[in-house]
């Protein structure tokens, strides 16, 4: 069974009400459709992500683990007024995650320094057996190198690093890979089109491909992004809906198999890796 690692759901802004914070609003993209794209290529797992536009509101990525029953797992944003008994029963219902958003304008975690931020996250993970998911830039990523290589809990980072325009041999992407190698590390390969010119790529880019996968092939997992949120130049604020990008999720799956080469390849990273990630 292949898993999709990194997808969103959204509700009608109306009964799932959108923050204040947002930059765009953003459409509906309903859990029936994605498991329909996915089907023709047996991705027939998923882990909801927690949508920065929701904050820690997590109520519709719950409902969608409860519709997905085995087949889900989820990656939510919590604050410090959430009970153990709300994560004990966000773990009953398929939580393996929690998100720390340092990208998003409406999600960013910047109201305290970062050291105390991601311990707060990371006691908890480590108590719950879940793991903290990172999403920055890689000059963040490499300015926080030892703060996340010293992680208690597993760390899962965001959709290749967000490299931008850097390549692998720059002195940020080396500690990065750095970073990589470390055992607790995990690299989600995902959404090439957020480090590309090109805001509608799906391929990966082949240096980046091959430096991550010699640092951590057996720790690297592949989402879709689903649904592909629009560019930041297309962000017209909070009360208009911002255009997803058209991409074809089936392409964007086929694009990145065939950059690994390999089917012995393809099934570690889209079925082993993410069985053993998030407990399937």
């Amino acid at each position: 069974m292949r898993c999709d690692c990194h997808m969103h759901i959204v509700g009608p802004a109306d009964t799932y009400p959108q923050l204040p914070s947002r930059t765009y609003l953003a459409d509906v993209a309903t859990l029936e459709t994605v498991r329909r794209l996915g089907a023709p290529r047996g991705v027939t797992r998923f882990v909801v992500v927690q949508a920065s536009f929701y904050g820690s509101d997590n109520t519709l990525l719950l409902e969608s683990l409860d519709t997905l029953r085995g087949d889900g797992r989820g990656v939510v944003v919590i604050d410090a007024s959430m009970s153990q008994a709300t994560f004990d029963d966000f773990a009953r219902r398929g939580v393996r995650g929690v998100r720390l958003n340092l990208y998003s304008t409406a999600g960013r975690a910047d109201a305290k320094p970062l050291d105390k931020t991601f311990a707060e996250l990371a006691a908890v993970a480590q108590r719950m057996r879940w793991h903290v998911e990172v999403i920055a830039s890689l000059d963040v990523l490499a300015r926080h190198h030892d703060l996340l290589a010293r992680s208690p809990a597993p760390v899962v980072v965001d959709h290749y690093g967000v490299y931008g325009n850097a390549t692998p041999e720059d002195a940020n992407a080396r500690r990065l890979l750095d970073l990589l190698r470390q055992p607790h590390v995990w690299m989600k390969l995902s959404a090439p089109y957020r480090v590309s010119s090109d805001p509608l790529a799906t391929r990966p880019d082949k240096r980046w491909l091959d430096a991550i996968l010699a640092c951590a092939e057996d720790r690297c997992v592949w989402g879709s992004d689903w649904r592909h949120t629009p560019p930041h130049d297309l962000h017209k604020g909070p009360d208009v809906v911002g255009p997803y990008r058209t991409l074809s999720y089936e392409r964007l799956l086929d694009d990145f198999v065939a950059a690994l080469g390999s089917d012995a390849r393809a099934d570690r990273i889209l079925r082993d890796n993410a069985a053993r990630l998030y407990e399937f």
